[in-house]
């Protein structure tokens, strides 16, 4: 993981006052033990960048801070090809990142299309300050250690576990936008955004088809390319779902090796579909079989309190608690890599959380959104979160507009935030996050993505073997348009018919009967605790909630809303002040029932 920090005078130097502030209060905003912590820096005529990281040693590309041509570079993330970071800060460049860019009298920094390695920004009097960390840069817009929260901006997390605007938890603090430049020249500062793509119509011959998922399984290909030469096979975890499919299609088309793993049974279908894609690719696969333990009626978990610290340490209150952060762990360079944001390739996570994909159902969608559960928050609060929905209801396209939601705040702020855990352990190639393959997906149209027929069709052009690989789940979307009634099609708004290879039949989900789990079943004890401390911190959550209406909530001796719980009580521990601070020591472990033993 790398931090960086980009400090820019007004009207005269940095002092070192300054300076020593930014080196004592790094600690408490990189989420790793101090002792494996290194720095550069680099000072200029009023400016200095600063940049942290936990790797061990200097072997990955590029460098934490790079001189190129008269100005010095840093990069937060990862490039396709690192010798690309001279052409930085274009984003255009493939890779996943942020960048980070200084000379004398000038400094700047700029997101990629999905801004899922954030840049966070702030002002003073005397400063122009930049940082990937959102608390360092607000400690170092502060004249004591004093934090100060931007409680109505706090609104959304309480909603949705994440913030749905540009905001952040502290005052004055703010979120550079997708695809956006920020420069400081000579103490004045400028934004410049360049816009998400506008998709292109749905191709409607063949031959169209084929080079528009063509131009998409390039811009793939060329984010594994660099892993051939690692000396190590990368570790896919597999399933029987489409994502990481596309991932073993890709690793194979670009002649990687790599190794799967799946976790499961071997009769769940994810462990027989990921064996058979397996022994297609001709990969090694191994098979985690869960632990097989006696059925307990109960179990022991961690205090929401060491959670909550743990969250709101790593991803800085913009994550809820209810989340499962992933913990710290020494860095590692083994490549590894995931499905993750896959839902890029199919027109985002909102977009196919629907079933009717009429106009009214998908406007609804984008204000349930933003203002979820309207009855528990003030007045001031809603309107806040109708302020932050107008610009997005605006728009006619709804399925571009749901499309870009996802990249802006599912991906730029929910993921950009949950996934500080695991960059701590490494920096994983995540092919679906990449900045020429987000750009190439918004490209096409939504509704012809949301078909699945794209991804489909990828699968089949990057490793034909697995055409006959059945898939695990629903059925591919473009076969169930078929298979629709009259009545149902108007909830498909791509072509019934396609020219594609009928895919096999695929393999329902099995229900396994483990699907209990403690967050979304607290039982008594733990809505106990989670109660105790929200209803105790109803003043400081009183500017966004209503008190009554919170405390109907907690009424039932378990909570009927798990998740708006967590999230409350996420924000509460946030303004009375569990972080920045000492973890909270001596808590005891809180038992869980299942709501049904003997189910």
């Amino acid at each position: 993981m790398r931090v960086y920090l980009g400090l820019a005078a007004k009207r005269q130097d940095i002092s070192p006052a300054i300076l020593n502030r930014a080196r004592s209060v790094i600690e408490w905003a990189f989420p790793v033990p101090p002792d494996v912590i290194r720095g550069r820096e680099w000072h200029g005529r009023g400016v200095s960048l600063l940049a942290w990281t936990n790797e061990p040693d200097d072997a990955r590309q590029p460098p934490l801070i790079t001189e190129h041509g008269g100005r010095v570079i840093g990069l937060n993330g990862h490039l396709a090809d690192p010798s690309e970071v001279t052409a930085l800060p274009d984003d255009s460049v493939g890779g996943c990142f942020s960048a980070w860019f200084a000379r004398d009298g000038e400094l700047g920094a700029s997101t990629a299309i999905n801004r899922v390695c954030p840049v966070f920004h702030a002002e003073t009097p005397e400063l122009h300050i930049v940082g990937s960390r959102a608390l360092l840069v607000h400690l170092m817009g502060r004249p004591d250690e004093r934090v100060d929260f931007d409680v109505l901006a706090l609104q959304s997390m309480v909603r949705q576990g994440f913030f749905l605007s540009d905001e952040t938890p502290y005052k004055g603090v703010s979120a550079l936008r997708p695809s956006s430049r920020l420069v400081v020249r000579d103490g004045v500062r400028t934004v410049t955004e360049t816009p998400l793509p506008q998709a292109a119509p749905a191709p409607t011959s063949a031959r169209h088809k084929r080079a528009a998922v063509g131009e998409l399984a390039e811009a793939l290909l060329a984010t594994v390319a660099p892993l051939r030469d690692l000396g190590e096979p990368v570790n896919l975890a597999l399933t029987g779902g489409r994502d990481t499919r596309i991932l073993a299609a890709l690793l194979h088309a670009a002649r990687v090796p790599f190794r799967t793993t799946t976790n499961g049974l071997d009769t769940h279908p994810d462990v027989i579909i990921a064996r058979m894609i397996a022994e297609r690719l001709g990969v090694e696969h191994t098979v985690i079989a869960p632990p097989q333990t006696a059925a307990k009626d109960a179990v022991l978990v961690e205090h929401p309190l060491g959670r909550a610290w743990e969250t709101l340490r790593t991803c800085e209150g913009m994550t809820s608690a209810y989340e499962t952060i992933v913990s710290y762990l020494p860095y590692s360079g083994k490549p590894t890599m995931s499905g993750q944001s896959g839902e890029t390739l199919r027109a985002g996570s909102l977009n196919l959380l629907q079933t009717d994909l009429g106009d009214q159902a998908l406007r609804r969608r984008i204000e349930t959104t933003f203002t979820k559960d309207a009855k528990l928050f003030t007045a001031e609060a809603n309107e806040h979160a109708r302020e932050l929905a107008r610009p997005w209801l605006a728009r006619e396209n709804r399925l571009e507009t749901l499309d870009h939601l996802y990249i802006w705040y599912k991906v730029g702020r929910w993921q950009a935030s949950a996934r500080a855990g695991s960059l701590r352990r490494g920096d994983p190639v995540r092919p679906f996050l990449d900045n020429r393959v987000v750009r190439a997906a918004l490209s096409l149209d939504q509704s012809w993505r949301l078909s699945e027929e794209v991804i489909y069709t990828l699968i089949l052009r990057l490793a034909p073997e697995l055409r006959d690989v059945p898939i695990e789940g629903k059925q591919w979307r473009f076969v169930q348009s078929t298979e629709s009634t009259p009545a149902k099609r108007r909830r498909f708004p791509w072509p019934a018919r396609t020219r594609l290879p009928g895919p096999p039949p695929h393999l329902p989900t099995t229900k396994t009967g483990g699907g209990w789990s403690w967050r979304t079943s607290p039982g008594p004890a733990l809505t106990d605790v989670l109660r105790r401390q929200v209803l105790g911190s109803l003043d400081a959550l009183a500017p966004i909630v209503e008190p009554d209406e919170v405390r109907a909530l907690f009424a039932d001796p378990v909570v009927r809303k798990p998740a708006l719980a967590w999230h409350l009580y996420t924000v509460s521990t946030l303004l009375t002040g569990l972080y920045p601070g000492k973890a909270p020591e001596d808590l005891p472990p809180i038992t869980v029932s299942r709501p049904d033993p003997g189910r």
